[in-house]
């Protein structure tokens, strides 16, 4: 397994997602919200399953438009009170 430490990490993150610096992997790792990591040493790694899963993780669904997304945002604020059983009325 390959393990990434921070300023390689982040590397990996922009060239795949486009986004994410050491600065914001650091803060994160700190405050929490972040990819899961493991300390080796006094240096925090990370692999890149766990980088994709968190990157996968802070994406909306794909949509066609802006428009579509604050729809889909919106429905899913509606039906957070919502029980599964009426959820299947939609």
């Amino acid at each position: 397994m390959d393990y990434l430490r921070r300023d390689r990490a982040a590397q990996y993150l922009l060239e795949r997602y486009g986004a994410f610096t050491v600065a914001t992997l650091a803060k994160l790792a700190s405050v929490g919200g972040g990819p899961r990591f493991r300390k080796m040493g006094r240096f925090p790694v990370y692999t890149p399953d766990d980088l994709d899963a968190w990157a996968t993780s802070r994406m909306s669904p794909a949509v066609a438009s802006t428009a579509e997304l604050a729809q889909r945002r919106s429905q899913r604020a509606s039906d957070a009170g919502v029980a599964i059983a009426e959820r299947g009325q939609e």
